[in-house]
């Protein structure tokens, strides 16, 4: 059956009560919704479960929806396991006295679904006989799924919804938003409201103030920055095994080694030096030939 089918059964079945039939959701998960009066809620549930066509004979949940001064609206879900087909029925009880009529004799797997509800939202279900405590601690007062219930962990750290830390200052920064069970200061202890929100009824500005932003070191001047070499100029070459010597020797100062080159004693001229006049050239460097050796007079002095 197609959901519209399945919600008109339902209204001809509880035929005079006056049932609306709806769909929720859409495409594959369409589902027919159908409200009920309270008077008529188990009623309902059990034409649904016992006729032939519908045969909804599996309880999926049971819970309830907090709708303010409208009151609670409690909704059960069934499913029919050999046609496939599913139903959402739907009750709304009065906020002053949210009581409606329990369903364990008709699926007794509702037990802990009922517990649940009244316990979350307050909601009684005459019939159960056990609406003990299921998920809270027996001392824990109030009901936490109802919207006016006073959520402390909110109380104690705002509400984003200005600027968070890191953000830019040059922006008004976001809209607070205060959602249910969040108190406005003044209705329940003192609760500041996060650095930059200035909404109305908010409270004075306070939280956690925003992170300064980052420096950055300032750029150098064009005339103070290190001269690069012209495109045609290359760096001084270095100097040829023995060349230092022969300067010092003559009375010249050495020529510093560039940044990046060996110094005298390091290994790279010691490696020269080993390597003796006959070693290859450094790149850029004219190769020369070993030294020329003049004949040693003799002792008449002749050469």
């Amino acid at each position: 059956m197609t959901p519209e089918e399945v919600g008109r059964r339902v209204v001809a079945l509880l035929a005079p009560v006056e049932a609306t039939a709806s769909v929720s959701g859409g495409q594959g998960y369409a589902r027919a919704t159908v409200d009920v009066p309270p008077a008529s809620w188990a009623d309902a549930v059990r034409a649904a479960r016992d006729d032939a066509e519908l045969g909804l004979d599996f309880l999926d949940w049971l819970s309830a929806v907090d709708e303010l001064a409208d009151g609670f609206d409690v909704v059960l879900h069934l499913w029919s396991v050999r046609h496939r087909h599913g139903l959402l029925l739907r009750t709304r009880v009065p906020r002053d006295t949210p009581v409606v009529a329990s369903v364990v004799d008709l699926f007794p797997g509702a037990a802990w679904h009922e517990r649940e509800t009244h316990e979350m939202f307050g909601i009684g279900f005459a019939g159960h006989g056990e609406l003990r405590p299921l998920l809270l601690p027996p001392e824990f007062e109030g009901h936490p799924l109802r919207k006016e219930f006073v959520l402390a962990s909110r109380v104690a750290k705002p509400w984003p919804g200005a600027k968070e830390p890191g953000e830019s200052e040059a922006g008004g920064g976001r809209r607070p938003v205060r959602p249910p069970g969040v108190p406005a200061p003044g209705e329940w202890g003192t609760t500041p409201t996060p650095a930059g929100a200035a909404g109305a009824g908010e409270g004075p500005r306070g939280g956690t103030p925003a992170r300064p932003a980052r420096e950055r070191p300032a750029r150098p001047a064009p005339g103070e920055r290190p001269a690069r070499p012209a495109p045609g100029e290359r760096p001084a070459r270095p100097a040829a095994p023995g060349e230092g010597s022969a300067r010092a020797s003559a009375g010249e100062a050495p020529e510093p080694p560039a940044s990046g080159e060996a110094g005298p004693g390091s290994a790279a001229t010691s490696a020269a030096g080993e390597a003796g006049p006959l070693g290859r050239p450094l790149p850029g460097e004219r190769p020369t030939g070993p030294p020329r050796q003049e004949p040693e007079p003799d002792a008449a002095g002749e050469s």
